[in-house]
């Protein structure tokens, strides 16, 4: 097996255990015998376990980022409604994984760690901005969508904690919580009720959107 062969198969098995057990439980012994490899030869193509979880964490970090990447098709609830549903598909392959990386794992305070987990927030904030059809947000959008995406990282990781609500339950309210921010705003700025009218025209009665004034209406009523 070649160099960089080899080192794409222990990525892979770490990030695999990573993913299983927080990485604090995961030893080199443990990636080298999953690997079916010795200890040594682990060093010899990667000097500790931090480097190891920063790589396994690169990739992870690459995929959870393309996760946010939707067809600009169709209505924007829908949309979200897609990428909910990768969002979690993550979260549930990489729970553990997921949960040391976003409240502190062997990699806290490495730059490295935190420029990843950022890289993924910002990916994840350009791709809604391009489903809204805006390139220069005002400082309102700017917050409701960074504030969405922290939102969004927190209910992940309180719904891991026992997963006792239904998950597509918590996909759907995470895309009505998006709405709910964006009608707040629009109450207060005209710019924001002008890109909420936009959105809402395009929506449809049976869309998330829809089922979400439905039931505000049945409460209201």
């Amino acid at each position: 097996m070649g160099v960089e062969e080899r080192r794409q198969q222990l990525i892979g098995v770490a990030l695999d255990l990573f993913s299983r057990r927080s990485p604090d439980e995961v030893s080199i012994d443990e990636i080298a015998s999953a690997a079916g490899i010795s200890r040594p030869l682990v060093y010899h193509y990667f000097p500790g376990k931090l480097s190891l979880y920063e790589a396994a964490l690169q990739r992870a970090s690459d995929d959870l980022a393309a996760r946010f990447v939707e067809p600009h098709e169709g209505p924007l609830g829908a949309r979200l409604l897609r990428v909910m549903g990768r969002y979690f598909d993550f979260v549930d392959e990489h729970g553990p994984g997921f949960s040391a990386l976003m409240r502190g794992g062997p990699a806290v305070g490495s730059s490295t760690t935190n420029a990843l987990v950022d890289s993924v927030r910002q990916a994840a904030y350009v791709q809604i901005l391009s489903h809204l059809g805006v390139t220069d947000p005002p400082a309102r959008l700017e917050l409701i969508v960074r504030s969405w995406i922290s939102l969004a990282e927190s209910t992940a990781l309180i719904w891991l904690d026992g997963r006792r609500i239904p998950r597509a339950e918590l996909e759907a309210q995470l895309v009505h919580d998006f709405a709910a921010l964006v009608a707040v705003s629009a109450a207060y700025d005209e710019e924001m009720g002008a890109l909420l009218s936009r959105v809402i025209d395009d929506e449809p009665a049976d869309g998330p959107f829809g089922d979400l004034v439905g039931r505000l209406v049945g409460l209201a009523g």
